[in-house]
This record gives C-alpha cells, structure tokens and sequence, in this order.
C-alpha cells in the first residue's frame, strides 16, 4: 500500500469509529471480544475462559431481564480448526450474582469460514454465523442469529479489525396482554426488534514489544436497520485492552470498559484467557493443504 502509512490508518480507523459513534439495545456482556479473520490451526482447539464484572450498569430490573449491576460473567469457549478456512466453536454462557449462585444463562455454536492464506487477498477476510439460545431472564430476545463479516489487517506493529455485527432476534420475549399500543411501537422497534440490528465491533493495536500489545477495542448497538434506535437507546463501550503473549500455547487479554450513553452499562471490568491443545499427529498435518 504506496504512500499509506500504519499510523495514517490507525488514525483513519480511529475517526470512522468516531464518525459512527456519533451516529449510534441490546449487547450481552458475555463474550467481550473483537474477532480476528483467521481461522483456527487444522487440528487444534482453543479453550477460553471470557471474565467480566459490571461494576456500573443497570439497578432495575428491564421487561424481565435482572439488573446488570453486580453480574459476574463467566462464558467457557471452545474452538476448534477444521482446516486451514474453517472452524467451529461453542459457548456455554453463565452468571453469577449476589451470593445466588452460578446460573446457566444460555449456548451458542459458531461456525466460521475465512478466505485461504493462498489467495493472498492484502486483508484478512471471514464470515461468522452464531446462533443459539439464552433465558429470558438474561437475554431478550431469547433465540438469535447472529451474522458477522470480519475484516482485519497487520501493518507493522500496527493491527486493526472491523467486526460488522449483524443480529436476527428469532424469538423475542412477548409483551404481556393488554399493553398499550405506543409501548409495543416502542419495545419492538427499540428494546427487541423483529428485524436485523447491527452492532458493529473494531479494535486498533500496537505492539511496541513481542511479548505485548496494546490498545482500544469499540463495541456499539445502533439498532435495526431501517430506523436505528435513538441516542438514549443507543450502545457505546470502549475498552482500553492489553494483550499478552507470554507463551504460544496461552493467550490473554484484560481491559475495563466505559459506556457512553445511558442505555450502556456504565464500567465494565474483563479479562480472557486461552489455552491452545494440539490434537493432531506431525506426520498428519504435513499432508494438510497449505
């Protein structure tokens, strides 16, 4: 890329985040992460422990959903690589509140696809498709497709990568009887839509050490396409993260998130860590396609 420099697109991309920001109900704090296009090695599974605490979020209860403020979560992850375009994971999301308890929250399994490393396209590219359920008490709606283009790129010490997050509320939680009309405008349009939302996710990074990086991941919930939702209702976090690197068979990451509007969660505390185990045979991934 001629005349473009890492810090020319790092400052770039900041502002586009600035940009949609501004133009920015639902995030579920359970997997606080920005994905990377690439896929999982061939043969080998990813374990993950997603951490987080709500120290600054919602007190009262929201069309029957608990309180956030004080919630622990605790989402166990496994990924495996199928080959060197796809993989497969799984989510097991739970919570725990107040002395109450750990509570099954809901599973979700994600198949993922990416462009092959042999097409040499100068971004990284990957589709991921996630669906599952969680209990109303925790997650409105209740079943959910969501669809989720990736594209990232390593320039330098610099990394950048833009998850374009798009859900399908399957199945959300009915209104009881008798509800007043203007409530339902309201709640289907704004809290659980029927349609498709976007809730686009980016990360920026700079690796100043082998062993480290650093810097801001953006998580935003502008609503359904047609008529996103209005400012009160929208969803801005952003984490100031660092990453790890201590071990090729560990991964890392910690950081702490401020909401920006009052329909977010106001400070969140998380951290994830990853164990990757090598269920292949040498000989056997040597006749793999590279």
């Amino acid at each position: 890329m001629p005349g473009v420099t890492p810090v020319r697109i790092a400052l770039t991309t900041c502002f586009l985040l600035f940009l949609a920001c501004r133009s920015l109900c639902a995030q579920d704090n359970y997997e606080i992460q920005v994905y990377p296009s690439e896929t999982m090695t061939p043969g080998v599974l990813l374990t993950e422990l997603h951490s987080n605490y709500t120290v600054e979020g919602g007190t009262t209860s929201q069309y029957g959903m608990a309180p956030t403020q004080g919630q622990e979560h605790e989402t166990v992850e496994f990924t495996q690589g199928i080959n060197n375009w796809s993989e497969v994971g799984f989510y097991l999301f739970t919570e725990e509140k107040n002395g109450t308890g750990v509570q099954w929250v809901g599973d979700h399994i994600r198949p993922r696809v990416r462009v092959p490393p042999s097409w040499r396209w100068p971004v990284g590219v990957s589709l991921s498709n996630e669906i599952g359920y969680s209990r109303a008490a925790y997650a409105n709606p209740t079943w959910t497709w969501q669809i989720m283009p990736i594209v990232d790129q390593s320039i330098g010490r610099w990394y950048w990568s833009v998850n374009t997050t798009m859900n399908w509320g399957i199945h959300p939680v009915s209104l009881p009887p008798g509800t007043p009309k203007s409530q339902v405008q309201y709640y289907y349009r704004d809290v659980s839509p029927h349609g498709v939302t976007f809730g686009p996710a980016a990360t920026v990074t700079y690796q100043p050490k082998r062993v480290f990086n650093f810097g801001v991941e953006y998580y935003g919930y502008w609503g359904e396409f047609g008529h996103f939702v209005n400012l009160h209702n929208q969803q801005q976090q952003f984490f100031p993260v660092v990453n790890l690197f201590v071990s090729s068979k560990w991964e890392i990451n910690f950081g702490a998130g401020w909401g920006a509007t009052a329909s977010t969660d106001h400070l969140i505390v998380k951290a994830i860590v990853g164990h990757y185990f090598d269920w292949s045979h040498p000989h056997l991934r040597q006749l793999l396609p590279h």
